[in-house]
């Protein structure tokens, strides 16, 4: 696996030698035999059908339902390199929860002068419904996905944070369960951090935010919109893995200002919902009215404290893509400190300069929708064609306030199994925080792989593919 030109190879220095981390992950694959990977692959994706680990693609013409491609060689993170990315990623999560009870409240962060009122106030993302409404212990995003990416030595950046339903960790664990099962040899080569606890701590900070009006141990449901959904798959896994149920929005009800849950014998009072279907299909009687996913009175019962929504609505404005551009200036608003991690540049089309630049510069940057997720709605502006150049440059002047744009990044690169054998493939993690009674952070993330030779574009939607991520202990 020769290291590319101007991309920081994880595994190899510059002097075609492994890193420290990769060291005896190296040995492991020069002794390998032929076509053992090869092989390794094809038992993982007969693992992965068995158990029908599977994400839904709209509007593809094929089947609804893929295997997400895996990789079976590993990437390694060092404990010194975990424990920057942890301390960042905790400082930026709580900065986040701060701003959005600020939002909601006072909009100190708005009166300072620090953030443009129009910007939060003609927001579609800002819920006017949430004001002046305080969830238990002030936590607002409890389950977030931070996606980073690298670029150098010490070089990451926050590529976008994920504060209202991140997918994707059902994936993370089914990952590790299959590499213990297909290379048990190599986990015992090195100290990799445990991460099979992650529903077991799920539920604890589920349980740590019901409503101080619980007595017993609390109820708690996942609200999925159903089989049809891309992330079905781990809304069941995660149900079952935290032993709590699985329901839709009619299998809920509001009765005397409380959510009850229908079974099989008498209705169930539900302490705690977390909800994997958006703001908008929440309630129809506040807010779309020909939602059939959502639960008449469900918002009314959540502004009464006798339920608790995880994620709160409305917290989709944290991770709004043009409020990232400010998020350096939210940490050290709310927190007093100077970012740990880095976020990268970006241009806010709803700015005449910085429209300007994006549109004399679309050959060379990434635009990006500001509500668009999954890789849709985006331009790769250096491997976009000049018929694809123009039919977007149409689209963005008709809707510039739509669209961020940023520098081309030179992802960080692993080592990936191909068809010519191992060779380095662009990466980036998305680590998984829990907030509740404290801030917990599984040890690594899901490691999203661009498996075409050259491609940015990690989406398992636009053709990408997962690997392990292991975090060494010292």
């Amino acid at each position: 696996m020769a290291p590319e030109r101007e991309v920081f190879n994880e595994m190899l220095g510059a002097d075609g030698r492994p890193r420290p981390a990769y060291a005896r992950l190296a040995e492991w694959l020069d002794s390998q035999p032929k076509n053992f990977l090869t092989r390794k692959s094809r038992e993982a994706e007969t693992i992965f059908r068995r158990l029908g680990i599977t994400f839904a693609v709209y509007g593809a013409q094929e089947a609804t339902e893929r295997l997400i491609p895996f990789d079976p060689i590993p990437r390694i993170i060092s404990a010194a390199e975990w424990r920057r990315l942890s301390a960042g990623i905790e400082q930026r999560v709580r900065a986040l929860n701060a701003f959005l009870h600020d939002i909601y409240h006072r909009q100190e962060i708005i009166r300072a002068g620090r953030l443009p009122a129009e910007l939060i106030l003609q927001n579609d993302a800002f819920l006017p419904e949430m004001v002046g409404f305080t969830p238990a212990r002030r936590v607002y995003s409890h389950i977030i996905g931070t996606d980073l990416v690298r670029v150098g030595e010490n070089d990451f950046y926050v590529l976008e944070d994920n504060t209202r339903t991140p997918s994707g960790v059902s994936y993370m664990l089914e990952n590790r369960e299959t590499m213990m099962r297909m290379f048990p040899d190599l986990f015992q080569m090195h100290r990799v951090a445990a991460i099979e606890q992650y529903p077991d701590l799920l539920r604890q900070t589920l349980e740590s935010v019901a409503p101080d009006t619980t007595r017993k141990e609390p109820t708690i449901c996942i609200l999925t919109p159903g089989i049809y959904n891309s992330a079905y798959f781990e809304h069941a896994f995660l149900a079952d893995q935290m032993g709590v149920e699985l329901v839709e929005g009619r299998d809920l009800f509001v009765d005397n200002g409380k959510v009850w849950m229908r079974t099989t014998r008498q209705p169930k009072q539900v302490d705690v919902i977390y909800r994997r279907i958006d703001d908008a299909f929440l309630d129809p009687l506040t807010f779309r009215p020909d939602s059939m996913l959502g639960v008449p009175g469900l918002f009314d019962a959540y502004r009464a404290g006798t339920v608790t929504i995880c994620n709160a609505p409305g917290t989709g404005i944290a991770d709004d893509k043009a409020i990232y551009a400010y998020v350096p200036d939210i940490i050290e608003f709310y927190t007093g400190q100077k970012p740990i991690l880095n976020n990268v540049p970006t241009w806010n089309c709803s700015r005449p300069d910085d429209f300007a630049y994006v549109l004399d510069n679309l050959a060379d940057i990434v635009v990006k929708e500001v509500h668009g997720s999954g890789g849709y709605g985006m331009l790769i502006g250096p491997t976009a064609s000049k018929r694809e150049i123009a039919a977007f440059r149409e689209v963005l002047k008709a809707n510039p306030k739509n669209y961020i744009a940023q520098p081309t990044l030179s992802l960080s690169a692993c080592p990936t199994h191909v068809a010519s054998g191992v060779a380095p493939r662009h990466v980036d993690l998305r680590p998984y925080v829990l907030i509740g009674d404290q801030v917990r952070i599984t040890p690594g993330g899901l490691t999203r792989v661009a498996l075409k030779k050259g491609s940015l574009v990690v989406n398992s939607s636009q053709g990408g593919g997962t690997k392990d991520t292991w975090v060494l202990e010292d």
